[in-house]
């Protein structure tokens, strides 16, 4: 079986390959998932430039009137979660990616749902962050949030490498 970071390298390549931006398209596929259409309290993700876009579907549902919550990464450890109210609440953080930068929300037994992106994915719901652990870690402070990963579906696998302290989807979609 491949390394994590072997498996990383194989995606990265993958990615070259796949210029068309199938975002919209994962996207419809998840506003019909009927666990996403009833949630009210969302944990999503503000997208870099190679994962499923979400920024038209951010607004959306904050104009819908739900409660929309992005990550912000705080150390070299953690992420902690922000309430998304609009681009104008966003701001380049870590790694690049928008983050809000509004106050902190801490009442995770709320939150319904989390789209969770990810390099790669396989069946088993087994996911491939970039390797810094901080879903992992969040998610694990959170174990009964039902969580979806998201993703292409160039970047399915057969077998993702998981190790124990690894959260696994409990759906993927693609």
């Amino acid at each position: 079986m491949m390394t994590k970071q072997e498996m990383r390298k194989m995606i990265r390549l993958r990615k070259q390959q796949h210029t068309a931006d199938e975002s919209s398209v994962v996207i419809a596929r998840l506003k019909e998932n009927p666990r996403f259409l009833q949630a009210q309290t969302l944990l999503i993700y503000s997208a870099l430039p190679d994962e499923v876009q979400t920024q038209s579907l951010l607004d959306e549902l904050t104009e819908a009137g739900k409660t929309v919550l992005l990550p912000k990464v705080v150390s070299s450890e953690d992420m902690e979660l922000r309430r998304y109210t609009g681009t104008s609440s966003l701001q380049p953080g870590a790694y690049g990616i928008m983050e809000p930068v509004g106050e902190r929300f801490t009442d995770y037994a709320t939150i319904d749902i989390a789209v969770v992106p990810g390099m790669a994915f396989d069946a088993q719901g087994h996911r491939l962050g970039r390797g810094k652990g901080y879903y992992d870690r969040f998610l694990a402070k959170v174990p009964d949030v039902y969580k979806i990963g998201l993703c292409f579906s160039w970047q399915m696998v057969d077998e993702v490498p998981s190790e124990a302290n690894d959260i696994t989807m409990d759906e993927v979609m693609r």
